[in-house]
């Protein structure tokens, strides 16, 4: 069985997870705010990765140097402030590390939509029910194989129309951000696999319309919703720039276009945080980083005091 689903609890004898091992410019971009990532010192190698959890959930551990750091996803509703990482060593006893997370103002945007699409009848209420559960399944998936890559290029080609974290009004009414990264392209564009993974789920959801779900290891997980069709199977591996569906505008959508999320142990959290350097080159501004609110896209320092 290739998905393991940990119950979360630090204690002594638990097995350590393997850990990629990246050059520090292969790291996703530091943004500790709410919806971006912050990027802890957990320790020095050459000892096995520690494990890491964060707010209940298991936390990816990547090797730069000879450092171990935790790349922390940072939920939208997280509340700025001082937070804790629980790092456990091999048999040695729990410790915990702190570092700040600070506040970030995501910017509005106000749609129209079908009536239908906004306030769904019972019927569909029960749907919705049974596919949130699913996914949200997904999410917390937990996988001991480490990411082969850190740094994604994009999945499709296109205008990004919307970006991450936008605070949003459907029919004027308040509602959930925008929790991933939106590409416009006329129905039928490739979508592709921004990096190696297997296909955790595939599905035909009320809002999301056509989706994959991939799972790239250690809670690194991305999800690309409204398709026209579906190029893949549950359990399938793909390769780096493999074909997994075509853009289209199935579920809840005003036009053709994709909607790209990643997440870190269980927080959506900005995809263009992710992109590789080289995608980062191309300087597009909306591929900038929406949780970097304007600031320039550059790599973290490596610090570490342990």
């Amino acid at each position: 069985m290739r998905h393991l689903y940990f119950l979360i609890a630090l204690a002594p004898g638990l097995a350590l997870a393997a850990a990629v091992s990246a050059p520090q410019g292969d790291l996703p971009l530091t943004a500790p705010v709410p919806g971006g990532i912050a990027i802890v010192c957990v320790g020095r190698a050459p000892g096995p990765a520690p494990q890491v959890v964060f707010d209940g959930q298991r936390v990816l551990v990547a090797r730069v140097g000879d450092v171990w750091h935790a790349v922390v996803g940072l939920r939208l509703a997280l509340r700025p402030g001082a937070h804790e990482l629980s790092v456990l060593d091999g048999e040695t006893s729990a410790r915990t590390i702190r570092f700040e997370v600070g506040t970030r103002d995501y910017e509005t945007q106000h749609l129209v939509l079908d009536p239908r699409q906004v306030e769904p009848s019972p019927r569909n209420l029960r749907r919705i029910a049974r596919e949130q559960e699913s996914l949200k399944r997904a999410f917390s998936t937990f996988s001991d194989a480490a990411p082969e890559s850190l740094g994604f290029d994009l999945p499709s080609e296109g205008r990004v129309s919307s970006s991450f974290g936008l605070r949003r009004f459907l029919n004027n009414e308040p509602r959930q951000p925008h929790s991933g990264l939106d590409i416009a392209a006329p129905a039928g564009t490739p979508i592709t696999a921004p990096a190696p993974a297997y296909v955790l789920e595939t599905g035909d959801y009320f809002f999301n319309g056509r989706t994959v779900v991939l799972d790239h290891g250690q809670g690194m997980i991305t999800m690309y919703n409204h398709l026209s069709q579906v190029d893949v199977a549950k359990g399938a591996r793909v390769a780096r720039g493999e074909r997994i569906g075509a853009v289209g505008q199935t579920g809840r959508v005003t036009g053709p276009h994709l909607h790209w999320s990643v997440s870190l142990n269980n927080a959506r959290v900005d995809p263009a945080l992710f992109l590789s350097s080289d995608v980062r080159k191309q300087d597009a501004a909306g591929l900038r980083p929406a949780a970097l609110g304007g600031a320039p896209a550059e790599s973290a320092p490596v610090r570490c005091s342990e």
